[in-house]
């Protein structure tokens, strides 16, 4: 890398290469270089050539600019990669690596091998003595192959890329410096009172990005939708080339028919709004306390006519254009007609060169750790050299001074005093060493204390939680609560259910769980039960589309031996359906609360929904202990060895009949898999949504009579 101070921020775009070159002047940005490069082809038309297509890009980037062996930054897609961001535990700052470690293995779907993976504590975090209290890491993510594929094209033109940034990420530092920098420098964040935040929209032509910060932290993900599906509309509609449909999508307002124009591109405007939409929705889901006030658009799909009136009118945001950059100097290159043609689509560009200067919020790199330790060799095997070289001068010299002073003086006076210093230094170390762990684990017992005494309602969700299982359970009434012996009552002839295990396991997203096979199992099993329970179900049934937002999924493993042939139809899965599905959907749950108080809820109150048997199985025949043996009995010791014949009776030494009872008992056995969706409600919202469901059907009550008689009462 030459020696200017300049940066290179380099976007590989599908339509286009964009370049920008900044440098620092000052504590003042300033570009004074940008190239774009416009491919003759799109590069997912099936036609095209990627890599011959980015080869000559970047061919002529080289060609018109000198400068571009300095510092180089590039960017790759944000669906190229994986964003994640997660609040550790108040903890020793020099164990958050450690941390990041095992979330990575978490977060990251492939081995660790596999992938290139960076981390980075976001703005924001309160660090006291040396531990991290309140704070959000972020961990980046791209796997080895895809790297090497990015890489490669700058490699082919002998291009040393120095850093490798997500789009997102990028956009999100040119955001965050361009339009954020007073309340990132002068404000401290409150996770209680975050400040407003920024929906910014960056539209590609295959994909679109969606960031949402307020500086602090970031939210990000990536659409399959962009200007691409503008053209395509148009050449499936009004059967044009994409060349023409392309003109023709850049050019409405001059088209000899814009209101068909605008028409036909109506559905991918509605599918556009409805994808930001949904993000926006799922944000506000897991961020209850962000204040969405505006939305920034990017890229050059946004010139499009309409397009940034249409996301305000239908978003309900106020829109603009990311056309201009408050901080960004060089009026030289910012008036250029070019430039200022194309400037929504630089935002990435201006992103990647303020990281390349040390600018940005975010400064995670995803270039392989193996490059970077070979060109640090690289740069540092003349020095190295030299350092050997002066190494062995100077260990020469310190032997030949060394011998002459062993001949005048001798270590043994000095031994006994070495020992003790070094000794008490052990002694200190350790004793520091214990100091620091007490202090870190009194500081997470004291947070820990907070956190147990200061949310009483969540302390007692999973309390809740398993008494309402348990009390779902279906169970034989049995006099003074004990078991009768099989003699007395089959097994075949107990309606009990025997549960043998409990899994939980959480879900940001419900639909992730709610999979094509689990609906249609989960609408086959409510036909099943409502056909065996004689009930009805909703009108809407069969076009639920299943659970979504955050919450669990509590499986349930269990038996139970009801399966005698002569209650057809009663038996099997039937049981199943008959007692614990029918629990689950309508069986109120009594809870006592701290006073003493009994508050009943049912199911759906509780936050239970969509039960579900997972298969249906056949019994099988197995052997159970039967607790009636007792091998001690005249009648067990008068069985002989090759056991009863059929019909065979015992006889006493009196003459009396013996009954014998056989160690174990053949009995019909089902085997099942259980579970169910639970969202958890607290306690005092729960009584606050029956106050005013109560509140409503009086009042609905109360219209009802007055229509009827003409008076209120």
């Amino acid at each position: 890398m030459a020696g200017s101070a300049g940066v290179w921020g380099i976007e590989i775009g599908q339509s286009a290469l964009k370049a920008l070159h900044c440098v620092k002047n000052g504590a003042e940005v300033v570009v004074d270089q940008f190239d774009f490069i416009e491919y003759p082809k799109i590069l997912s038309q099936p036609d095209a050539q990627p890599d011959e297509l980015i080869a000559e890009a970047i061919q002529q980037l080289l060609d018109r600019n000198e400068s571009i062996r300095d510092k180089v930054c590039i960017s790759v897609p944000g669906q190229s990669g994986l964003a994640k961001f997660f609040k550790p535990p108040p903890v020793d700052l020099k164990k958050i690596a450690d941390i990041v470690r095992y979330e990575a293995k978490q977060q990251i779907p492939f081995e660790l091998s596999d992938v290139i993976w960076d981390y980075q504590m976001m703005p924001g975090a309160q660090v006291q003595e040396g531990y991290a209290l309140e704070s959000e890491v972020g961990l980046f993510a791209m796997k080895r192959e895809q790297a090497y594929r990015q890489l490669a094209p700058f490699d082919e033109a002998d291009i040393q890329v120095d850093l490798v940034q997500l789009a997102p990420i990028a956009l999100y530092n040119a955001v965050a410096y361009d339009r954020m920098h007073e309340r990132l420098d002068n404000e401290e964040f409150d996770a209680d009172n975050p400040p407003s935040s920024t929906v910014i929209l960056s539209i590609g032509t295959d994909s679109s990005d969606l960031i949402i910060t307020n500086g602090f932290r970031i939210w990000q993900r990536s659409m399959p939708i962009g200007g691409n599906h503008f053209t395509r509309q148009l050449t499936k509609d009004l059967k044009l080339t994409f060349a023409k449909a392309e003109h023709l999508k850049r050019n409405a307002r001059e088209a000899v028919d814009p209101k068909l124009v605008f028409q036909t591109m109506r559905p991918v405007f509605n599918d556009l709004v409805t994808e930001v939409q949904r993000s926006i929705g799922f944000f506000r889901s897991i961020d209850k306390k962000a204040n969405i006030t505006e939305l920034l658009v990017t890229g050059n799909t946004v010139k499009m006519p309409g397009l940034a009136a249409y996301l305000g009118k239908n978003l309900g945001y106020e829109v603009q254009m990311l056309d201009r950059y408050n901080r960004l100097g060089g009026d030289d290159v910012l008036s250029i007609p070019t430039f200022r043609d194309n400037a929504p689509t630089f935002a990435v560009c201006y992103g990647l060169c303020l990281q390349g200067l040390n600018m940005s919020q975010v400064h995670t790199t995803l270039v392989p750790r193996e490059i970077l330790t070979q060109r640090m060799i690289r740069a540092k095997k003349p020095w190295a050299l030299l350092g050997l070289a002066a190494m062995l001068v100077g260990t020469t010299i310190q032997y030949g001074l060394t011998q002459r002073s062993w001949a005048t003086t001798h270590d043994n006076v000095w031994k006994t005093a070495k020992t003790a210093v070094t000794e008490m230094s052990n002694h200190s170390a350790e004793e520091k060493t214990k100091d620091a762990d007490l202090e870190s684990r009194l500081l997470f017992l004291n947070r820990l204390g907070e956190e147990i005494a200061g949310n009483n309602d969540d302390r007692l969700l999973w309390l809740e939680l398993f008494k309402t299982i348990n009390e779902m359970i279906p169970r034989e009434d049995y006099p003074d609560g004990k078991l009768p012996s099989p003699r007395e009552m089959p097994y075949q002839d107990r309606i009990d259910i025997h549960i043998t295990d409990i899994e939980t396991k959480q879900f940001e997203d419900l639909s992730l769980w709610y999979s094509p096979i689990i609906d249609k199992r989960y609408k086959e099993e409510m036909i099943n039960w409502a056909a065996q329970m004689n009930r009805t179900l909703p009108e809407d049934f069969a076009a639920d589309t299943g659970p979504t937002e955050e919450g669990w999924v509590i499986q349930l493993r269990g038996y139970h031996y009801y399966n005698s042939a002569e209650r057809m139809g009663f038996e099997g899965s039937n049981h199943v359906r008959r007692h614990l599905t029918t629990n689950f959907l309508e069986k109120p749950i009594t809870l006592i609360g701290e006073n003493g108080e009994k508050e009943t809820f049912t199911p759906q109150e509780m936050g239970i929904s969509y039960p579900l048997q997972l298969d249906e199985k056949q019994a099988v025949l197995v052997q159970v202990p039967n607790p009636d043996y007792d091998p001690n009995s005249l009648a067990a010791r008068m069985v002989p060895a090759s056991g009863l014949l059929p019909g065979q009776e015992l006889i006493g030494p009196d003459g009396e009949k013996l009954v014998y009872d056989p160690p174990t008992l053949e009995v019909l056995r089902l085997d099942f898999v259980f579970q169910f969706v639970w969202k958890p409600v607290p306690l005092d919202q729960r009584i606050k949504a029956k106050r005013e469901a109560a509140e409503a059907a009086a009042a609905e009550a109360a219209n009802e009579s007055f229509d009827e008689t003409g008076f209120a009462g």
